[in-house]
């Protein structure tokens, strides 16, 4: 047996070399041989090979799939082998034809005379005969390219092929249709898309109507091959999907839409080779199970891939472009909001550069000030204001003349024009026009200030005014093509199913045929997914601005000279207790003692205590001064375009290097450090998480040491203007024969310059990949990939995540996608996840002395995708499950471990997906569900397994059974998204906290079942019961880029108040978080992590002073973690009375700074102006009755200066 397996293993391996050596060259060779074998076979002597050519003409019968085929395959069989026929002369052996074949590639028509294996014959057929019968100009036809399924057309099962051809057909395109009778599609795609002798694709556009990868198909794909063949064909690459599990019915009834394997197979794996617009264009009829074209959609198919065709063939001169910005919430002080993107100053250098590519773009504004003011038109006036400018008004007769669904939107917003976007009379669409180029102001949901509707809306439709804005950017002005700037707007959030939109879905709707272009943040591709799939966006990456240490400022920087100062004299039984004295005060006055629960007091003597004792208070402040320290933070906005100088890559190298990656063979730049001096870096890490001043001092000297090394490493590549022109290598090769003379590489120098000498064989990989990555981080193709696109070619693909964690994700301006989800947790995920349960268990315990017995967890999808399912494995963990990969790598299995081996009690789980990830990873949840229910049910002691103790207590309650009560995964219910909360703060529109609390209730309350999959049933009963048991509230961060009070998600989704009045005892659960940003993974209170995101971001000078850098959108960056800020006071009650009265000190006390930020955005002013009042006003923030009276009369200075009264 074992020589039987190895033998096996070679030929699979022979197998799969050839495959890679040859590519679908190999494949086609093996069916030639297929197809072959039986003609040899029948000249061998009598019965000896009787059964082996029974095997293959039954093998090439049923390839051919045909009606014919499979009646001479049953004769056949019938006359070779059935009792009571064989022998019997009951068969006419003439009537057992030979095989009927088509060639195992070739270019197929329904009304070609024949299946072509050359393009030139089939170009000169379509030329010279079809076209002209069908009156079409072949010499100036647009061409689609067709990618089928050879079994279709074998079966005769080709409706769908037939009705997608002829409706191009008759708009007046060529078509060409290619097949392979593998599953790799490139050959056929290299050799029948280009005319011979042309390195010119004949195509303007692909479809791939088989819905799967190019290369590989639903089982084993290789994306590196795709994406070499479509960067050579180099045109848009559309992947349409043909409904296999449901019926056309079932799917058009489903909320859910396509079905959850289709998704993975048909959706996510197509994306990865960078396909766009997963256009559901075919069912099954029920009774025969026979493909049938979905008309309606097979029109917008036509349309939209003529559109993307139409970008190659049109002059530039003559293209137009409209450009959405986005506004929210509602305010002018808001209008161009984008995660960390100067927006205006991002279009202004689109415009240079469409501009110098001949498009017809007139006059461009000298500042970025001006385009505001220009859209705007007077950015003190009101929103709602008509002295926004108006760029078009439209008429309600227009408006319903052009909007074919305008009449279903009156049941939710009343007949046109409304309340919102509208002067009374018309509807008004916001923007300038710059020539061929519109910049248009996209309207916001509409529904942001009723609490009604925030409490109970799934979004119903989209306004008259939203409607308005579409209809007119693609029947009035008229765009050639759409580009989304930034993320992100309304548009793919619309009401609809979740994947695989109908006509009847909003987003599919409103960008009806426009060609869709995004740019959209490279660390958030779970969002930049939902845009692709549900408004068919080509998304373009765009970096995150540049991260900086936070570093330390007024008393905080006062605290770690202190500090300083006592590391020199800690031995001086005179000065060292004095000094250890003032640290404590000072620690107090910057209120860590918050966070350092056993700092002395301030009447307590440090001289009474030993120099351990004091080493100890020490090492905690050093600890917490060091966390502040060097904690990123994003500093300033990203302009699109303009890469990152050398100072600024250095923080993101330094973060790059710090993590160990096994996988490419080499360790990280501490743990090379630490093993230099006979150190674990584990072991030091430990250390300083416990205030241990050696070891704290010892982490900060290497952290100041990586720092060094990576600096000399980028500055060998730096010019004199600080920029990095190209990565300079010629240290390798000439310069590596004078290292030795030399002492080594300059990153070796530097580490030795601060007391670490690691060898140059460790740290030549290391450095190699940090090379290779600087290269990456500076690489510049936004704007490129901006106009290739728009040029009609197609953009190269690329993962989205944290640049940290995956280098992979730059350069930007790639067509950004997720991952396979069925891949996750990947092993290294589970790994992972194993410690920070481990460390969150061990701190709760610490923390109350138990185990916690039920714990609520948010899970989000840009987290795991940047994880690879790190939180998802932290559920399974905590409930004691175990998932299990498959040969392919794929997670579809679990097993449960056994108590003895877990070594703790199973914990139970309350888990709310975001919307997000309920729609990229919902067989992940299938997952999630089965694991409870695997615990749920597992004949253990409940004092062993809290998952069962509370599913037989909540199966009594409820009166159902156990696996029933069992339920814990819940989300939105499908199209809806998040549960509104931080809507409703950011407008101000919530009456009280209770409100927010039903927000959650009602909204996130639709359980999932995986004995019912592709559906969400309201369950709001059953999550309510489930969260009654909730001891602790825990979420996760994963990215310097975005923390607590960057975006409103984590509130919005955060139920610890929710909990508190869940509980039958009305305890308020502990609120936890996981950091795992740097390689050194942290658990803390939710309180912990709200202040160091404030000192680190909203109360740190090189944080805000960056921002106000921006000017206008700098300003209402602040504004927005302000109001952040508070969402966290109304979800948890952990935001400490300090951060509002420090914030206050930075931002209203002082004069200079009031002025800076009313001149640069006074709407946004008076935003933060009012949240501060309203923090006092709901009882989140005490302070002097002084502090409030200034900001009253600010209020009306500001409120008067906007209306133009001063």
């Amino acid at each position: 047996m074992a020589s039987l397996g190895q033998s096996k293993s070679v030929i699979s391996d022979f197998m799969k070399k050839k495959k890679k050596e040859d590519g679908s060259s190999f494949e086609e060779g093996m069916l030639k041989l297929l197809r072959t074998l039986p003609k040899v076979l029948k000249y061998l002597p009598g019965d000896k090979a009787k059964d082996a050519k029974s095997f293959m003409m039954s093998f090439q019968y049923w390839l051919g799939g045909s009606p014919e085929n499979l009646e001479s395959l049953l004769l056949m069989v019938a006359d070779n082998y059935v009792t009571g026929v064989t022998g019997q002369d009951l068969v006419n052996v003439e009537d057992i034809v030979d095989p009927i074949l088509l060639p195992d590639k070739g270019i197929w028509h329904p009304l070609a005379p024949h299946v072509f294996e050359d393009v030139t014959e089939y170009l000169s057929w379509y030329n010279n005969e079809h076209a002209p019968a069908l009156g079409i100009d072949a010499s100036n036809a647009p061409t689609v390219g067709l990618i089928l399924q050879k079994s279709h057309i074998n079966t005769k099962d080709e409706c769908h092929y037939i009705s997608m051809i002829a409706e191009l057909e008759s708009r007046g395109s060529r078509v060409i249709c290619i097949y392979s009778g593998g599953l790799d599609f490139s050959g056929p795609v290299n050799e029948y898309f280009y005319a011979k002798g042309s390195s010119d694709a004949e195509v303007d556009s692909v479809i791939n109507l088989t819905g799967f990868a190019l290369v590989g198909g639903p089982a084993s794909q290789d994306h590196p091959k795709a994406i070499e063949t479509l960067a050579r064909l180099d045109r848009p690459y559309l992947c349409a999907v043909p409904l296999v599990f449901q019926s056309s019915e079932e799917w058009r009834k489903s909320e859910l839409g396509l079905h959850p394997i289709q998704v993975a197979l048909q959706v996510s794996l197509p994306e990865l080779d960078g396909a766009i617009e997963p256009v559901i264009y075919a069912g099954r009829e029920a009774a025969t199970g026979r493909s049938a074209p979905l008309a309606d959609r097979i029109q917008i198919l036509a349309d939209r891939a003529l559109k993307w065709g139409n970008l190659r063939r049109k002059e530039n001169v003559d293209k137009k472009l409209a450009i959405s910005v986005f506004s929210f919430p509602p305010d002018k002080g808001n209008v161009g909001t984008a995660a960390y993107l100067d927006v205006f100053s991002s279009i202004r250098a689109v415009l240079t550069e469409l501009k110098r590519k001949g498009y017809t773009i007139g006059e461009i504004p000298e500042t970025t000030e001006e385009i505001v003011d220009m859209i705007l038109n007077d950015k003190e006036a009101k929103f709602d204001s008509p002295t926004l400018n108006v760029a078009y008004s439209m008429p309600v007769s227009e408006y319903e003349e052009l909007t074919p669904y305008a009449k279903d939107l009156e049941e939710n917003w009343g007949p046109a024009p409304g309340h919102l976007n509208t002067d009374g009379t018309n509807m008004l669409v916001f923007g300038k026009q710059f020539g061929n180029v519109f910049i248009g102001v996209q309207p916001t949901f509409g529904y942001e200030g009723d609490p009604m509707r925030l409490l109970f809306s799934k979004s119903a439709s989209p306004h008259h005014g939203f409607a308005a804005y579409y209809t007119y950017v693609e029947k009035i002005f008229k765009a050639d093509a759409v580009l989304h700037f930034g993320t992100h707007g309304s548009l793919e959030f619309m009401p609809g199913k979740q994947v695989g939109m109908s006509g009847e879905c909003y987003p599919d709707r409103l960008i009806a045929s426009l060609p869709n272009l995004y740019y959209y943040a490279a660390n958030n591709p779970s969002e930049a997914t939902i845009a692709k799939r549900r408004s068919y966006s080509a998304t373009i990456s765009y970096l995150t601005p540049p991260a900086e240490n936070a570093g330390l400022y007024k008393g905080l920087k006062e605290l770690g000279e202190l500090v300083s100062s006592y590391k020199g004299l800690r031995e001086n039984e005179s000065r060292g207790p004095s000094i250890v004295n003032s640290i404590v005060a000072s620690a107090r006055t910057c209120n860590l003692d918050k966070d350092i629960i056993d700092l002395p007091e301030l009447e307590d003597d440090s001289k009474t205590m030993s120099l351990d004792e004091r080493d100890s208070v020490v090492g905690k402040v050093y600890r917490r001064l060091m966390e502040i320290e060097s904690r990123l933070l994003p500093c300033g906005l990203h302009t699109v375009g303009v890469p990152p100088t050398a100072e600024e890559a250095i923080a993101t190298l330094v973060n790059i290097a710090q993590l160990d990656r096994p996988e490419d063979g080499f360790k990280g730049l501490p743990r090379l450090i630490g093993e230099s001096i006979g150190k674990n870096i584990d072991d030091i890490y430990r250390g300083n998480n416990n205030g241990v001043l050696a070891d704290v001092e010892l982490l900060n000297k290497i952290t100041n040491a990586n720092r060094a090394a990576v600096r000399a490493s980028v500055e060998s590549s730096t010019n004199s203007d600080g920029r990095i022109v190209e990565v300079n290598t010629a240290f390798k090769g000439v310069g590596q024969m004078f290292s030795a003379l030399s002492g080594g590489s300059p990153w070796k120098k530097a580490l030795q310059a601060e007391g670490f000498d690691v060898s140059e064989e460790a740290l030549t990989p290391l450095f190699d990949y940090i090379e290779f990555c600087l290269k990456q981080v500076v690489a510049d193709n936004e704007l490129g990939a901006m106009v290739d696109a728009l040029d009609g070619k197609y953009i190269i693909p690329g993962p989205g995540g944290d640049p940290i964690r995956n280098p992979d994700v730059l350069p930007t301006g790639k067509n950004m996608h997720a991952l396979d989800p069925q891949s996750i947790p990947t092993t290294a995920a589970v790994d992972c996840a194993t410690v920070v349960v481990d460390r969150l268990l061990d701190r709760l315990k610490q923390d109350n002395g138990e185990y916690p017995e039920s714990v609520a967890f948010t899970l989000w999808g840009t987290d795991n995708i940047k994880t690879y399912g790190e939180s998802l494995a932290q559920v399974l963990i905590l409930v004691g499950v175990r998932p299990v990969p498959d040969a392919l790598g794929r997670v579809n299995k679990l097993e449960l471990i056994p108590l003895e081996e877990l070594g703790r009690p199973r914990i139970d789980v309350v888990v709310s997906c975001s919307g997000v990830f309920r729609d990229l990873f919902i067989n992940q949840m299938a997952l999630l569900d089965r694991g409870v229910k695997m615990a749920a049910e597992a004949d253990e002691p409940l004092k062993d397994n809290y998952v069962r103790k509370h599913a037989m207590e909540q199966a009594e309650e409820m009166q159902c059974s156990i696996r029933e009560a069992a339920t814990r995964v819940f989300s939105n219910s499908a199209g809806s998204y998040s549960a509104n909360v931080g809507l409703a703060i950011e407008n101000g529109g919530w009456e009280g906290e209770q409100q927010l609390q039903e927000q959650f209730l009602n909204r996130k309350g639709f359980a999932f079942n995986s004995d019912k999959p592709g559906q969400m049933d309201s369950a709001a009963d059953m999550f309510k019961n489930a969260l009654k048991t909730v001891d602790c509230t825990f979420q996760n961060l994963d990215s310097s880029e975005i923390s607590l009070t960057d975006v409103s998600h984590y509130y919005d989704s955060d139920p610890t108040k929710v909990v508190a009045g869940l509980r039958n005892d009305g305890k308020k659960p502990s609120a936890m978080m996981a950091d795992t940003t740097t390689a050194n993974a942290q658990v803390r209170s939710l309180g912990e992590t709200v202040r160091l995101d404030a000192r680190t971001k909203l109360l740190n000078p090189k944080f805000y002073e960056g921002m106000l850098a921006s000017g206008y959108e700098g300003t209402r960056e602040i504004t927005k973690r302000l109001r952040n800020t508070m969402g966290w006071s109304a979800t948890s009650g952990d935001v400490d009375n300090f951060i509002y009265e420090d914030a206050n000190d930075v931002f209203i006390a002082d004069p200079a700074m009031q002025q800076r930020l009313l001149e640069t955005n006074p709407n946004a002013f008076r935003d933060m102006v009012t949240t501060f009042l309203e923090a006092n006003g709901r009882g989140y923030w005490d302070t002097s009755d002084e502090n409030i009276e200034r900001l009253q009369e600010l209020y009306q200075e500001v409120e008067d200066r906007i209306e133009g009264v001063m």
